[in-house]
């Protein structure tokens, strides 16, 4: 390969450089082959070696590589492809879900969700806790706040905590009648519990997607669900739903 040099643009030099770099992944790079280490790439680009750091991080960011620790940088696989609640009228747990419970706890909300909820800031609530995985990969985690006065019956479960607290919490969930729900989409980082659950490091950068389930005229339920932003791609259809789309010849990373 011969060395490529790079033309004065007005765009800062790593960016110019992560436009080349892709068309280079594109062309002459396979998902999982190792890149040639940084002193070759610089050379072959004809840029200093902390501009191209800087636009590996960004390729990175996007989920183009993957940088390993003992093998090095690694073209990525594209990003993976899961549904993000495209049924506007189904209660988290309802058939098809995808979603696995993990736990259930009782605590109060962060206060953004108690505002959302119009509850007292102290006043303890449901959470359950559930990942979604794809191609055996986490890609997602999930924590659902729900108020006691959504599922009033639950005093009768004798399932203290675990999977099962979580499975009985939802089931009871499901005999308000639902209205409706709302969603927004944020970009994030990674608090270290959503971290440890999706296989990243704190401070990676994600998706957050809440959602407010309502029923009785008011909020019944609310649900801040974090995806990997280096797997997954999210596009909006006119139905108001949220799909991320996978190209079925990748897998998840």
């Amino acid at each position: 390969m011969g060395t490529t040099q790079l033309e004065s643009v007005p765009e800062p030099k790593y960016w110019h450089l992560k436009t080349v770099l892709t068309e280079a992944l594109d062309s002459e790079f396979s998902v999982g082959e190792i890149l040639p280490n940084e002193r070759d790439l610089a050379a072959r680009f004809g840029v200093a070696r902390a501009t191209l750091r800087q636009a590996l991080e960004q390729l990175e960011l996007e989920g183009r590589l993957q940088r390993r620790r003992g093998v090095g940088t690694t073209v990525a696989p594209p990003r993976v492809g899961v549904a993000v609640g495209t049924e506007q009228h189904a209660w988290p747990g309802a058939a098809g879900d995808a979603w696995q419970a993990v736990d259930c706890t009782v605590a109060a909300p962060p206060a953004a969700v108690a505002g959302a909820l119009e509850s007292g800031r102290d006043e303890p609530v449901h959470i359950v806790r559930r990942t979604r995985t794809t191609h055996g990969q986490p890609v997602a985690a999930e924590l659902l706040y729900i108020p006691a006065s959504s599922v009033p019956d639950l005093s009768a479960i004798d399932a203290p905590s675990g999977p099962a607290r979580a499975r009985a919490v939802l089931r009871e969930l499901q005999h308000l009648e639902l209205e409706g729900q709302d969603r927004a989409v944020e970009l994030g980082s990674a608090r270290a519990d959503d971290a440890k659950e999706l296989d990243r490091l704190p401070g990676a950068p994600v998706l957050v997607v809440t959602t407010r389930f309502h029923a009785a005229g008011g909020t019944a339920a609310v649900s801040v669900a974090t995806y990997r932003a280096d797997t997954c791609r999210l596009t909006f259809g006119d139905s108001g739903g949220v799909e991320i789309h996978e190209d079925p010849q990748r897998r998840a990373s």
